[in-house]
């Protein structure tokens, strides 16, 4: 396996925290921006490439997963860094939309909606929390730590396909109110 040849020491854990931290804060600061940036009709259909994108992650994650089962390394290696890769794109996908785009109310009515806000708030809470694991894990990986790589990623892969999923549901459920 080849790595990278990264210094270990202490600044790159502290990379990490700050990233894990400034990604979330950046994020609900962009978001909270109340004047939209016009940046055309275009972003209108982000939602859905989000939906795609979130679905290719958590198909990504399983069969990253049914890669390193069968000891498959360089094909997990390659799945996973795609599936980091998607959730850049996503990243910055979604906060485009949101820059330039209201956000849609949830009309649902009855059981649904206590359903639809439980979801939403499970995966906004642990897609914050799940940066500073998936960046641990990515630097272990790269950096050939495959011990603090496996310790990490019990915590990282569960969070990770949990919010990739979720945010297929959530967009399933509030797609019938999104403006055109």
């Amino acid at each position: 396996m080849v790595s990278l040849q990264i210094d270990q020491s202490k600044k790159y854990s502290r990379l990490i925290n700050i990233l894990a931290i400034a990604i979330p804060v950046v994020v609900a600061v962009l978001l909270g921006i109340r004047q939209k940036v016009d940046l055309g009709s275009w972003t209108t259909f982000l939602p859905h490439i989000n939906a795609v994108i979130n679905s290719a992650t958590a198909v990504l994650l399983v069969v990253g997963l049914y890669f390193i089962k069968q000891k498959n390394i360089a094909a997990h290696r390659g799945t996973m860094l795609t599936a980091f890769t998607l959730g850049f794109v996503f990243l910055v996908s979604y906060v485009l939309y949101h820059l330039s785009n209201e956000s849609t109310p949830f009309g649902g009515q009855g059981l649904i909606r206590p359903v639809y806000y439980f979801l939403l708030i499970s995966h906004i809470s642990l897609s914050i929390v799940v940066v500073w694991f998936v960046l641990r894990a990515v630097y272990f990986a790269l950096s050939g730590q495959i011990a603090k790589h496996k310790a990490v990623v019990k915590w990282a892969y569960p969070i990770w396909l949990y919010v990739s999923i979720t945010g297929v549901i959530v967009y399933f459920l509030i797609a019938p109110y999104y403006r055109h």
